[in-house]
């Protein structure tokens, strides 16, 4: 009998949003994880370029052997709740997010309990359901060097309103995360969220 290959679990949230200026976001913000509660931001301008700002070697490295970036930059993260919302600074890039209220998909996705919502099993069976619900969401997929990885929401919640720079440069009002970014096998929603996530790395 083969033996059930070893899995990496990151519980968390997850920021996915875009700006007027075509830049596009997501922020990990992660509690527990095999490299202990940290937070990492992934970032594409609107010519494609994708950087990966992470606190630690340790991070940068196993990150961006699961995802595919153009750069990578070890800076100090640091991630804070403030009135409405949460603010993120990575290196020169410093994001305020306002989150609202539970989306219809977030209120929908509470009827699964989250022992199911974040079953591998579960997840592989759903992705095709996920893929047309959500464009450019997927629940599994390839994590690079012959892994899977599954994502596992349990809740989501709109991102209403952002003020985001970098070195001081005004990134735009709040817009859709459009064109999906391309760090992994899926992109976060169009629509601005913060989603709570299992991540699976097997």
């Amino acid at each position: 009998m083969s033996r059930r290959a070893p899995s990496d679990r990151f519980e968390g949230r997850i920021a996915g949003v875009g700006t007027a200026s075509g830049t596009r976001i997501v922020v990990g913000m992660w509690q527990r994880s095999p490299l202990g509660r940290f937070t990492d931001v992934m970032v594409e301008d609107p010519a494609g370029h994708r950087l990966l700002l992470a606190p630690s070697a340790e991070v940068a490295d196993y990150v961006s052997a699961t995802y595919s970036f153009d750069e990578v930059r070890v800076v100090d993260v640091e991630t804070r709740r403030v009135d409405g919302g949460l603010a993120v600074r990575a290196g020169d890039l410093s994001v305020r997010l306002v989150v609202g209220r539970i989306s219809p998909l977030g209120m929908l996705l509470r009827v699964v309990p989250a022992r199911v919502a974040t079953a591998p099993a579960w997840l592989r069976i759903i992705d095709p359901i996920a893929r047309v619900l959500v464009p450019g969401a997927r629940t599994a997929g390839s994590a690079g060097g012959g892994r899977r990885e599954y994502y596992g929401v349990t809740l989501v919640r709109d991102v209403v309103a952002i003020e985001a720079s970098d070195g001081g440069r005004d990134l735009g009002r709040l817009a859709p995360l459009s064109p999906p970014v391309r760090f992994g096998f899926g992109s976060a929603p169009a629509r601005p969220s913060l989603v709570d996530v299992v991540t699976t790395i097997r």
